[in-house]
């Protein structure tokens, strides 16, 4: 398997390779994705068990993808919202 680009779960993927489990659980990671990724020797990964798979990110990956799920739509000002509709309503 070599470099590919292609769109997965509505995210789009930069490619594929395929790496073996060697002794003792270890990984080799291609030097094309360390190089592109900027992985080095030393850089913490962190495997991700989800529903859907394995994902690997850095631990900087990972901050992102957090501090973006926290950005999005927030239940509290929903609900506030819909309170503040509600409580106008009952004033007329």
């Amino acid at each position: 398997m070599g470099h590919l680009t292609f769109t997965w779960y509505g995210v789009k993927m930069s490619g594929m390779y395929s790496v073996t489990v060697g002794d003792r659980g270890r990984l080799v990671l291609p030097a094309e994705v360390r190089e592109r990724t900027g992985i080095h020797e030393g850089v913490e990964l962190i495997l991700l068990d989800t529903p859907h798979g394995l994902a690997l990110l850095t631990r900087e990956q990972l901050k992102r993808r957090v501090r973006a799920d926290l950005a999005g739509p927030s239940l509290v000002s929903d609900l506030l919202a819909e309170r503040r509709a509600a409580a106008g309503r009952e004033d007329t």
